[in-house]
């Protein structure tokens, strides 16, 4: 029986996770990894760690499952995005990788973020995409970046070490301001910029489609077949689509990890770039998504049981199962910035609200509701768009029901949660080795999780939240005002 391998190079583990012709799991691995941090704001990883992790990760499969192992017949590609990782003419890596969580090039993405560069990518530059990484290099390390051959993201450079081949997808490239998101080709406007050409990039596939084959030296030190297809695959968000089957326009899914994203399949494309959401292209040829991101959502449960020397589950479950009325007291959720709808880096978090007799009951209730209604902020950023009829959910925060309902109500739509099992970046990574190995119809592969719970909204508590949502909107300005004098 045919295997497929799904490899997701994430920022703190290579996850490496092995399913069946059926989509069964039948074993995975991780892998941790360090990040390197040689000055204030930089954040670096070098790619050798990348290739050591995947054979480790390979040997303990083969370990676990070897008959399923060597029955491997596509392997796709998830990874952490906007990454760079610069080679030379010899293809050997010229500096450490300059990752996505890295902000030493906000100066070159605030010069880079005009009308122009919207136009063509659809999105602001951000100071944690690629191109503005070059543009540092450029200025700052000008003798390696007039060394620099070509430019790969992450996962694409593990695929170098995998296919010999330079290729990347659409998803992944549409986060590095370099790509004409709409056309889903390379902009040469973009590219000169930075001094940069066409040359310098990858070849482009889509996600679905075959980037190369096992290289056979590879395949003979692992026991694998020959001609192992290897697809285009995804950055993690949209690998993350593919595995819960986010696939069709329309759908959605909402994650609740330290993070928050609300994440859109959509069939056109039609970017706002001025909301601060992010479009880019899926991993699915024809289709774009919109990505709405809070950078602190569970985060903010962490933080909170921190301050409160009580583990997370204990906060939320102390909760009564009702969804109660929203709470005078007001939470801003900004504990690290907000990317949208504000793109501010200086912003900070605010308990607003505070009264004597405020417990730790009304806090966790506050908390849960300021990130509720962030993740409105990033739904009411796509504008006039068709909202999604339901939204999966995934990430740790999902694991609170009063989180999911209190969620449903304040996004007004129905919050699904996936029956237990791997759903993740890694199994939609896996999918589109299947789809490119098999060319079957996307419709057939990535399909939904079975659910275990759903939540609707509470009709009689809507009202009530859309007001609560309103009064969280008016904090923002006043507390910019504040922190801006």
């Amino acid at each position: 029986m045919a295997t497929y391998l799904g490899l997701d190079l994430g920022t703190s583990s290579l996850k490496a996770l092995l399913i069946g012709e059926d989509q069964s799991v039948i074993a995975s691995v991780s892998v941790p990894l360090t990040v390197e941090r040689p000055n204030f704001g930089w954040s670096e990883q070098n790619p050798q760690s990348w290739i050591v992790a995947c054979e480790v990760a390979l040997h303990e499969l083969h370990a676990k499952e070897p008959k399923a192992f060597a029955d491997i017949e596509g392997i796709g590609l998830s990874g952490q995005m906007h990454g760079a990782t610069v080679l030379g003419e010899d293809g050997k890596v010229l500096r450490p990788c300059i990752l996505w969580n890295d902000t030493r090039s906000h100066a070159e993405a605030k010069a880079l973020d005009d009308a122009e560069a919207r136009a063509v990518t659809g999105n602001i530059v951000f100071p944690g995409f690629t191109a503005p990484k070059l543009a540092w290099m450029r200025a700052n390390e000008p003798r390696l970046f007039a060394m620099t051959s070509c430019v790969l993201l992450p996962k694409d450079y593990l695929r170098l070490w995998l296919t010999g081949e330079a290729v990347s997808e659409m998803s992944d490239a549409a986060g590095t301001s370099w790509l004409d998101t709409g056309k889903r080709a390379w902009s040469h406007t973009m590219l000169a910029r930075t001094g940069l050409t066409e040359k310098h990039m990858p070849r482009l596939v889509e996600g679905t489609e075959v980037s190369g084959q096992l290289r056979p030296l590879l395949a003979e030190t692992f026991g694998l077949k020959p001609n192992i297809v290897v697809a285009g695959g995804g950055g993690d968000n949209a690998a993350s689509a593919c595995g819960v089957g986010v696939a069709e326009p329309g759908t959605g899914f909402l994650s609740l990890g330290t993070s928050g994203v609300l994440f859109t399949a959509t069939a056109g494309y039609d970017p706002v770039p001025a909301t601060a959401l992010h479009t880019f292209c899926h991993a699915i040829p024809g289709l774009w998504h919109q990505m709405g991101v809070t950078l602190s959502a569970a985060g903010c449960v962490d933080w909170l049981s921190k301050l409160l020397r009580e583990e997370p589950a204990a906060l939320t479950g102390e909760l009564d199962d009702d969804l109660a009325d929203p709470g005078r007291l007001m939470f801003l959720p900004y504990l690290s910035g907000e990317r949208t709808p504000h793109n501010d880096a200086e912003i900070r978090g605010v308990l607003a609200g505070l009264e004597a007799d405020t417990d730790r009951e009304a806090i966790t209730r506050a908390v849960l509701e300021g990130v509720a209604y962030s993740m409105r902020d990033c739904l009411d950023a796509a504008g006039e768009a068709p909202k999604p009829d339901r939204l999966i959910a995934v990430g740790a925060g999902s694991r609170s029901a009063y989180w999911l309902e209190l969620m449903a109500t304040v996004l007004e739509t129905e919050i699904v949660l996936p029956a237990a099992g791997d759903f993740g970046a890694a199994f939609g990574a896996a999918r589109l080795g299947l789809a490119a190995k098999t060319g079957a119809d996307p419709k057939t592969i990535f399909t939904q999780p079975p659910i275990a719970e759903s939540y609707q909204p509470v009709s009689a508590k809507v009202a009530a939240y859309r007001e609560a949502h309103q009064r969280y909107k008016a904090l923002y300005p006043a507390v910019k005002g504040v922190m801006a004098g």
